[in-house]
């Protein structure tokens, strides 16, 4: 039991006291910031095991310097940080953290749709710089949900919780996925279909996909054009999902008439001209941030270190094919 254990940069204590409550010492990045590749690689030289970020690449490289780690923990859902291949090839485990943030996410992507659709930021802006001078029938006329045909691309755990969610707006829902989601088809009478039938028809598009080579620039200027003029684009997946230059494009010649994001596809940078817009609402990538999903976060990714570092299979343990090597 013990060890040096390696956190990237502060999380919720829920998992730093898991890991000191099993004898770990802890040390945890004391900046606030994604740490630069020269501090990453120093800090996790001498770790028996690491706590890391999206932020954080982990490949051959961060192998190499932390040669005494029996596995990275990533205090995410996601893992497009992470080299999977690489780390199974040297027999390294690797988690993540799905499902604890599901319905958080869900629910950003509720918040930037009503947002978007009837125009909360812009309004604010206008009430906050007393540029306001009294109703009027043709101020800031958004766009109707309820009743709208809500399009899910990519229906796994977060997808599926925010089509579940449009239940009480009587919303039809489509969605494009590779698998079949029964609960969608049984609950709200959903259909699969086709991402460019989705795109046609949808009054509203939530984008849930993973990113994968195969959903880098999924949709681009071709997708956008097969979308209504009256269509709301909401993202809360990955920035990289959605070519972003293009999409500037499409939201300033009107081509879509908004778009709610929280990821982009260079983060933290923004494609030129997107702060510009006034029918776009970016958030910075905080889908997860409620109490409870990111302690749960931290928890999670610190069971799946201390099982990792016990020699036991990780809960949440990504490439789980090192244990039979």
């Amino acid at each position: 039991m013990g060890g040096n254990v390696f956190v990237t940069r502060e999380i919720p204590k829920e998992g730093i006291d898991l890991l000191r409550a099993k004898g770990y010492l802890v040390t945890v990045s004391p900046h606030d910031r994604p740490l630069e590749r020269d501090e990453l690689l120093a800090s996790i030289a001498d770790s028996d095991g690491v706590i890391c970020l999206l932020t954080d690449r982990i490949d051959a490289q961060a192998f190499d310097a932390a040669r005494k780690a029996k596995g990275f923990a990533n205090c995410a859902v996601g893992f497009d940080n992470l080299d999977v291949k690489e780390a199974t090839k040297r027999g390294i485990p690797l988690s993540n953290t799905p499902g604890v943030l599901t319905n958080a996410t869900a629910e950003m992507a509720w918040a930037l749709l009503f947002a978007i659709s009837r125009r909360v930021v812009e309004s604010d802006a206008v009430m906050r710089s007393g540029g306001w001078k009294g109703w009027g029938p043709l101020q800031f006329i958004g766009g109707d949900v309820s009743g709208k045909t809500l399009g899910i691309v990519g229906a796994g755990r977060i997808g599926t919780a925010m089509a579940m969610m449009s239940r009480g707006f009587d919303m039809k829902v489509l969605y494009a996925d590779e698998m079949r989601n029964e609960l969608l088809e049984n609950k709200l009478g959903a259909e699969q279909v086709s991402l460019d039938r989705l795109l046609a028809e949808s009054d509203f598009v939530s984008v849930h996909a993973s990113l994968l080579e195969s959903t880098r620039h999924l949709l681009g200027a071709s997708q956008f054009a097969l979308m209504k003029r009256s269509a709301y684009l909401v993202n809360t997946a990955r920035g990289p999902v959605i070519d972003e230059a293009a999409l500037v494009i499409a939201l300033r010649d009107g081509v879509i008439a908004g778009a709610g994001l929280d990821v982009y596809e260079f983060e933290p940078k923004m494609a030129s001209g997107l702060a510009d817009l006034r029918n776009v609402v970016v958030c910075p990538h905080t889908a997860s941030a409620t109490v409870s999903s990111r302690s749960a976060m931290s928890s999670t990714a610190a069971l799946n270190l201390i099982a990792m570092m016990e020699g036991h299979r990780a809960p949440n343990c990504l490439n789980p094919e090192v244990y039979k090597l």
